[in-house]
């Protein structure tokens, strides 16, 4: 039994509730010069791209994944994890990927779209495009809003959204419990919890430490950017409601939001939630067993 598999395995117990759980990725970045693991690096498939978010709900069913620029299906997560410059200029290579295709895809442009590159990304155009007169970078057609109401909104929000940059990572493995071929420690461990589980991890984190924790939140890139990125540069937990992509592809339930705990903080976590089961007993919690 790997660490990750114990720690799991304690966390759930302490809920105190038969037949629970909760979904859990873990997400260890491996930066330039770093040595991937052969048995990890099977998990890199570049036949198909797929989002951040994809790759975490996917990891914490059971199926890891290894993600690097050339599989990566999000421009801006590619950007928020540190695989490629936020002031690129030129499209990913290959250009089919996820979050782009749906713009390649309502444009009905074919062969002529020229997909958004990193800096269109960064300098607002693809947030803003209607403001940005961009309607190819459009996602629902010629009526969208764009996700901000102008460029220089669209800027602000980029400005304050975490990332590693500039870029020195080489791929992110995202994997779940279940993987237990290699005993790797991650570095951001993200839970897609209800919002009466975040209370009780709440509770259990405030018990061992007295802090209170922060939901520094945007509406995109929240896997990627709010639940990875966010504690693994600030080393404190945050909380945020999944996003557009997170929604509308990888199909988070509509009961769920994430909880990103970076990795130097997940056992005090779960110490917490051990020593204050009395205090806080969760199974009496209305809908703690997951019935109305």
């Amino acid at each position: 039994m790997t660490r990750i598999t114990q720690l799991h395995s304690r966390l759930i117990d302490s809920f105190g509730i038969k037949d629970f759980d909760i979904p859990a990725s873990y997400v260890k970045f491996f930066f330039k010069g770093d040595d991937i693991p052969e048995k990890v690096q099977q998990y890199h498939i570049e036949e198909e791209s797929i989002m951040c978010c994809q790759a975490a709900r996917h990891a914490a069913q059971g199926h890891p994944v290894l993600l690097s620029v050339a599989n990566i299906g999000c421009v801006a997560a590619a950007i928020s994890l540190g695989l490629v410059s936020a002031v690129q200029e030129s499209p990913l290579s290959p250009e089919s990927r996820v979050y782009t295709d749906i713009m390649k895809k309502q444009s009905g442009k074919g062969r002529d779209f020229m997909p958004p590159s990193p800096k269109d990304f960064t300098q607002g155009a693809v947030y803003a495009c209607k403001d940005a007169k961009r309607p190819d970078f459009s996602l629902f057609g010629e009526k969208d809003s764009g996700r901000y109401k102008d460029i220089e909104t669209a800027q602000k929000a980029v400005s304050e959204m975490a990332a590693l940059q500039p870029p020195q990572t080489k791929a992110v493995f995202v994997y779940g419990t279940s993987f237990d071929e290699l005993d790797i420690l991650p570095d951001v461990v993200v839970l897609s919890v209800r919002p009466v589980e975040l209370a009780r991890l709440i509770q259990g984190y405030q018990f061992e430490t007295g802090k209170r924790v922060k939901a520094d939140m945007g509406g995109l890139r929240a896997v990627d950017s709010d639940l990875i990125v966010r504690p693994y540069l600030t080393g404190e937990i945050n909380v945020a409601t999944y996003c557009l992509g997170a929604r509308l592809v990888a199909r988070y339930e509509a009961d769920r939001m994430g909880m990103g705990v970076p990795f130097t903080q997940y056992e005090l976590l779960i110490k917490g939630l051990e020593k204050s089961q009395t205090g806080y007993p969760f199974p009496r919690y209305p809908g703690a067993n997951g019935k109305k």
